[in-house]
């Protein structure tokens, strides 16, 4: 129970990654704020939180609206009148297509979520994380920004100056026990890489499995890791066994990138 009495807060809640970090903190004694904007997704995952025996409050959150930001800091305040960690989950993987002839406007998409987004939100509950002794923020990246693909630019691009503000805030929130890391997953197992890898093995007419050993014999593992590992990384940032840690970039990609920390 390494968070025992304490409080997270965790953005963007999709079926994977959103849900196994929420109940990974649950699970060692945090309660939790969700903050997403699909309610009913949030519900699912609150009763799971509560199943586990901690409080899980529920606040609808477009990280993009600065409205939507103070609301949800308002409500935590109100509600526990503490945060002691927060992890930035939310994200938009915007448009996929070459650089060269790429329409930038739609890439206001990916850097409004990923970047200012991330920012608004944290600028919003920072007075209450300053509030406590120590604190952590974690920021979810991607192996992207590191590992550069064609066609990607927009979403590692934005992930890239959020790895960026990430080693800025660690510097300017170090004296006040703000301690702030990234995590940088690379593929991820679940649902959209099953479809992504189902759907290169029908378009190229071979079986499910020899795609999948392409992209996992990439790794030094030899397999994809799943979200829950992903989640046992924030957990580690949001604990005191990282009590000597921040401005990092950990990358948890089951060795497919080994070119160091962004």
């Amino acid at each position: 129970m390494m968070l025992e009495g304490k409080v997270a807060l965790v953005s963007g809640l999709g079926p994977g990654m959103g849900r196994d970090i929420t109940l990974a903190l649950a699970r060692e004694g945090a309660d939790i704020v969700m903050a997403a904007r699909r309610e009913k997704r949030m519900n699912k995952v609150a009763e799971e939180v509560e199943g586990l025996g901690r409080r899980a409050l529920c606040v609808t959150t477009d990280v993009t609206d600065q409205a939507a930001c103070t609301a949800l800091a308002d409500a935590v305040r109100t509600e526990h009148g503490r945060l002691d960690v927060l992890v930035n989950n939310a994200f938009s993987t915007g448009p996929v297509g070459p650089l060269a002839t790429a329409d930038l406007d739609t890439w206001r998409d990916p850097f409004e979520v990923n970047v200012f987004g991330t920012l608004r939100l944290t600028q919003a509950v920072l007075p209450l994380l300053t509030e406590q002794d120590e604190s952590r923020i974690v920021m979810i990246n991607t192996m992207s920004m590191q590992e550069i693909e064609a066609g990607w630019a927009a979403y590692a691009g934005s992930k890239a100056a959020l790895a960026t503000m990430t080693k800025t805030l660690a510097r300017e929130l170090g004296r006040d026990g703000v301690r702030v890391n990234g995590i940088h997953p690379g593929y991820i197992w679940g649902a959209s890489v099953e479809w992504y890898i189902n759907h290169q093995a029908e378009e190229r007419g071979v079986p499910f499995q020899t795609v999948y050993d392409e992209i996992a014999g990439q790794t030094s593992l030899g397999y994809i890791p799943d979200s829950a590992e992903i989640a046992g990384a924030v957990l580690f940032f949001a604990s005191p066994l990282s009590r000597g840690v921040t401005g990092q970039a950990l990358a948890v990609n089951g060795g497919i990138y080994l070119g160091g920390t962004a």
